[in-house]
């Protein structure tokens, strides 16, 4: 994602861009194919609401940045309600395709298994999480940090034919439209008290796969956390994450309140297949197709992919990196991505999006400029390079990954209401929220206007 994005920021620019890509010469534990800007977990890019979520105005600020992860998304794009999911396939054909054939991009199949030679120039390493052992090496040579690492998880992927539909039913929580969408989106299945304890029960009794002796003690990021490390929690954790009942109602007994609900997503063009909203998982393969058959509406269900784990590093970046991305110790290396320790898709590729324009800046003799932090680029970019969330482990400090929240941005000024009284409760939150979407649009535009400044050191 990150490199396909600083790739192509790079060549609309009218600079001659290299994109070295190992598959299909070496595959990593996640990838199915050799196609670029490949989705190995969800489909989905989340919320496009670009005037009250964090991430949906991540997604405009990339449009305006002129994105090719943004185009493809959107002309892949498949009902889900109110966020932007795409058909996986034809997301990852189109960012191949438009790279191959840009006249000033080369894709060269092939590993590299050290870091970038100097004689090559300025070089963005956006190798994401599951960077291949020789390159990882070198790279903590580099840096002198140890790697951070954390698990990343897949939800599986069920055939819709074999979803009963005289049981489940759809809709979008609160019926709410989005891009493509029509506010019936999403396949629900619900669960009564006494089937619900029952799933609890089976997931919690089912058996995982093991882990190597060197991942044992690798800690998972909460925001793709296993179901059964959720269920792990507490009885009634799903209830309030990925099977809560809110904003949905049964059609077939509207009296009657599911106790708890789980979510389905069309994954593909065609719609003839659904993720399971929330279900990534390391339950054995035979455990899984067991586990969630016992949910009402798939207890026929045919999987097209099973859920599985793998192993995500990524850099200490705010030790590691000055605030163009540049690593230090290296000066002509920029980090872009996953790697970096931002967590999700258009997370990442933002900050691809960033490491090119900022390449491009110094390759041309311009000084680079920088986002504002009051845009949703420029928290992201604070974040990994010095205005982080720090998290105490173990007692000392250590970076970890974030994705896009209204948390990294600057506070703003409690609205009020059109005759001067304070808002409060929702109205107030919503109107914080419009106000520092605002503000951010504003200021994007702005800086993609602006000419280069010196980035601070």
């Amino acid at each position: 994602m990150a490199g396909s994005e600083a790739a192509w920021q790079i060549a609309q620019s009218g600079t001659p861009v290299i994109l070295h890509e190992m598959r299909p010469h070496r595959p990593t534990d996640a990838h199915k194919t050799d196609g670029l800007a490949e989705l190995v977990c969800s489909n989905s890019f989340r919320s496009d609401d670009a005037e009250l979520n964090a991430v949906g105005l991540l997604h405009e600020e990339m449009r305006r940045a002129g994105s090719l992860i943004m185009q493809a998304a959107d002309r892949n794009q498949v009902p889900a309600g109110g966020a932007l999911a795409v058909d996986r396939h034809g997301f990852s054909h189109m960012v191949t395709r438009m790279l191959a054939d840009h006249p000033l991009v080369l894709i060269k199949r092939e590993e590299i298994d050290g870091l970038p030679p100097k004689e090559w120039g300025r070089t963005i390493i956006a190798t994401g999480p599951l960077t291949a052992p020789g390159l990882s090496a070198a790279i903590a040579d580099a840096t002198g940090e140890e790697h951070l690492a954390f698990f990343d998880a897949i939800a599986p992927i069920v055939y819709k034919d074999s979803i009963d539909l005289s049981v489940a039913w759809f809709q979008s929580r609160y019926d709410k439209t989005g891009p493509g969408g029509t506010g019936a989106d999403y396949i629900n299945c619900p669960l009564d008290k006494d089937q619900y304890h029952a799933f609890i029960d089976a997931l919690l009794a089912a058996e995982t796969g093991a882990f190597k002796e060197w991942e044992k003690s690798t800690p998972y990021f909460d925001g793709c956390l296993p179901v059964e490390e959720m269920a792990k929690r507490g009885v009634e954790t799903l209830r309030h994450g990925p099977m809560k009942p809110v904003g949905l109602t049964n059609p077939r007994h509207p009296e009657k309140k599911p106790y708890a609900v789980v979510q389905l997503r069309q994954d593909n063009a065609l719609g003839t297949l659904y993720n399971i909203v929330g279900f990534q998982t390391k339950l054995r393969y035979g455990a899984q197709a067991e586990v969630f058959r016992l949910i009402p509406g798939l207890q026929h269900a045919n999987f097209a992919r099973l859920g599985g784990v793998h192993r995500n590093t990524f850099i200490n970046s705010p030790a590691v990196l000055d605030q163009s991305l540049r690593l230090r110790a290296v000066p002509h290396l920029r980090f872009a991505g996953q790697i970096t320790g931002v967590e999700g898709y258009v997370e990442s590729a933002a900050i691809g999006l960033l490491a090119g324009r900022f390449a491009t800046a110094d390759n041309s003799g311009a000084q680079v400029s920088l986002p504002p932090g009051t845009t949703a680029m420029g928290a992201l970019l604070n974040h990994i390079t010095g205005g982080h969330l720090l998290e105490v482990t173990g007692g000392h400090r250590s970076f970890q990954p974030m994705n896009i929240n209204f948390g990294l941005f600057p506070s703003v000024d409690a609205p009020t209401s059109e005759n001067g009284k304070r808002l409060r409760g929702k109205e107030k939150a919503v109107a914080k929220k419009r106000a520092m979407t605002g503000r951010a649009l504003a200021a994007f535009s702005e800086w993609l206007d602006e000419p280069q400044l010196e980035a601070a050191e």
